[in-house]
């Protein structure tokens, strides 16, 4: 999410106002003081819509949407009581199939006191059917919501409109056909793409670049994600009816992407009019902080977008050439991009980044790239550069399996794309032909989802949400003690962004999926893979989709509750998009506490605001899910 609304800037620079006008009355002499104390207070911003945490005693959360036939499937409950046990009974199209007492939890008290949380596993139940928990402690009983189990669960339950939130997202402003460049006279064609979020219609293929090591893959993220799925697991949507939906998407994506590359050979890195503040020039700039201040920096670095633009482009050529059709432009023009594109950035990548220097996000995103031209084009020096940045980002990994940002100690964290550095390793994996290579790149992605599962598990977790590792910030860098933490913190180097995480989580799930299938698992737990992958895989996808402590189904249009509408700050909702999610309290630098949704109007984007990294996620994770022998079943069947 990248939204600071208009309505929360006025408020800023109303408070700005004040402030110095009440410094000016504080250093008159005499009735300063009769005068202050008559000046009327600051209006209290608006809060049409605040979400608490549910007060009912006894809460019984599930995934609300679909879980696998042959996955796991747990429920979470939580009990505002004194009693130290309970039943459970699991009921299959409202017939009770299943009985027993509820497993206790560890004590946790981080997100509320007095609470006793208890478990419930029917993983076992792999008839297909509706299914809902039935949960008694004391007096009390409560009944979870309904949840379908089914081969290919979530992909066949969601799919078609997880691709439609991308045609509904679509920008097609004429207006973007004749933009300025910032600080010059130059004027380009930027049409096409998607708008960012709910409430920004600016498009991006990153932000936050001025803070270094926040650069979330945003439109770029979305155009290869597409491109891979129509391609490359062709048989999963054709199977659902999808394919000529999705190769749509990823043409529209991919067309996007050769307008935005600049004759010099950069991407531009994003077309922005500061949230659509009137009267501000929409154009191509790069900007930052909260107050939207347009800068230069709009040239996409690797981890600026630059990496996985150029990874769409070039698996856009491929799915060109399988497909027989194409967009407005062909397959070859795509893989012409996608290498005169990896070639200015293989000379200037340093000179796009705000600080000069490479670091992990600019790795993964390379290696993407890489693996990509080297898919299309089968050329050596593809190769050979993608072993030098595997070994670069292997080079990060630490001792425990967990990575560093930059050449020093900076702890590894990002709100959007946390299993990316495992992925690209798993893409890369198959594209390396030496055994040794390719057994040092295994043992890091192993080391990697250790590191993952460890972290995650240290601590009281009942819902299994992935934890991390961060610093806070001290004067504008990340300084001194290495904590950990469920939410990413507040205080960092953006100096204002923190929101939920759905992409987040979204991406370790797929990590654990695909990196777990590269070590060879072949468990039985669910996704091929152990019992410990598979749960951890499944609790991320779990937590967005409604199994949380709020019962909140982030995926707008699935579930049992949806989040609010905000128009200030969120904007629109669409059917398929997803909300940013449940963050750390706003008042805690470290992120520490829950908080979802609370007020005022102009900060519900941090929490409500759908964004184009959160749907691409998930679909790319439901793809990874699912293979393409129960896709073909799920077909045999309809």
């Amino acid at each position: 999410m990248t939204c600071v609304p208009h309505a929360r800037k006025n408020a800023i620079q109303a408070m700005a106002a004040l402030t110095i006008a009440l410094s000016s009355l504080l250093q008159v002499a005499g009735a300063a003081s009769a005068e202050l104390a008559t000046t009327a207070p600051a209006t209290k911003p608006k809060t049409s819509v605040s979400v608490s945490l549910p007060k009912q005693p006894l809460l019984v959360q599930i995934n609300q949407v679909a879980l696998e036939r042959l996955g796991p499937k747990r429920v979470v409950v939580e009990f505002a009581g004194e009693a130290g046990e309970g039943s459970y009974t699991v009921l299959r199209d409202g017939q009770p199939i299943k009985k027993g007492d509820l497993r206790p939890l560890q004590p946790f008290a981080e997100w509320g006191p007095r609470k006793r949380y208890f478990s419930v596993d029917f993983s076992d139940a792999e008839e297909v059917g509706k299914y809902e928990v039935e949960v008694r402690i004391g007096k009390q009983r409560a009944v979870s919501a309904s949840v379908l189990v089914r081969d290919n669960a979530v992909f066949a339950t969601t799919g078609t409109q997880l691709l439609g939130y991308f045609k509904r997202s679509r920008h097609t402003g004429d207006a973007d056909r004749n933009l300025r460049i910032f600080q010059t006279s130059r004027r380009v064609n930027v049409w096409g793409g998607w708008q960012d979020a709910g409430g920004d219609k600016g498009k991006y293929l990153s932000h936050l670049g001025y803070a270094n090591h926040f650069n979330p893959q945003q439109a770029s993220m979305a155009a290869w994600v597409l491109a891979y799925g129509a391609h490359a697991r062709k048989a999963l949507f054709a199977a659902h009816g999808l394919q000529t939906q999705v190769e749509d998407e990823a043409f529209w994506g991919a067309d996007y992407l050769h307008r935005i590359l600049d004759a010099e050979g950069y991407l531009y890195t994003t077309v922005f009019d500061q949230w659509g503040t009137p009267g501000v020039e929409r154009m191509v700039t790069g900007y930052e902080g909260s107050a939207g201040t347009f800068t230069t920096l709009y040239r996409s670095a690797f981890r600026a977008g630059g990496g996985m633009a150029i990874a769409a482009l070039a698996r856009a050529s491929m799915l060109a050439k399988q497909a027989g059709r194409h967009g407005e432009f062909d397959g070859a023009q795509y893989l012409a991009d996608a290498e005169r594109a990896y070639a200015h950035l293989r000379k200037f990548n340093p000179q796009y980044g705000a600080d000069g220097k490479e670091n992990i996000i600019d790795d993964y995103t390379a290696l993407m790239a890489l693996v990509e031209l080297h898919n299309a084009t089968g050329h050596s020096r593809y190769l050979d550069d993608a072993r030098e940045r595997a070994a670069s980002l292997i080079a990060r990994q630490q001792a425990d399996g967990g990575f560093v940002s930059d050449g020093g100690s900076r702890p590894y964290y990002h709100a959007a794309e946390a299993g990316l550095p495992v992925i690209s390793l798993s893409a890369y994996v198959d594209i390396e032909p030496e055994r040794g290579r390719r057994q040092r790149v295994l043992e890091a992605i192993g080391s990697a989802l250790k590191h993952e599962l460890a972290i995650t598990n240290a601590v009281a977790n009942p819902y299994g949400y992935a934890r991390q590792r961060f610093q806070l910030t001290q004067d504008g860098k990340a300084a001194g003690e290495i904590l950990e933490g469920f939410f990413i913190p507040h205080r960092n180097e953006t100096g204002y962004w923190w929101q939920g995480e759905s992409a987040r989580l979204a991406s370790l799930s797929a990590a654990m999926v695909i990196g777990g299938r590269k070590l060879a698992d072949h468990g039985t737990a669910g996704y091929g893979l152990s019992a410990d992958r598979a749960a951890y895989a499944q609790s991320q996808l779990d937590w967005t989709l409604g199994r949380n402590p709020y019962g909140i189904s982030m995926l707008y249009g699935f579930g049992k509750k949806n989040p609010p509408t905000v128009l200030e700050s969120a904007g629109e909702m669409f059917v398929g998009g997803i909300s940013n999610g449940i963050t750390g309290a706003p008042g805690s630098d470290t992120g520490a506490g829950i908080s979802f949704a609370p007020g005022p109007d102009s900060e519900q984007w941090r929490w409500v605001e759908q964004w184009i990294p959160h749907t691409t996620w998930m679909l790319f994770a439901v793809m990874a899910m699912t293979t393409d022998e129960v896709a073909g079943v799920a077909a045999e069947r309809r």
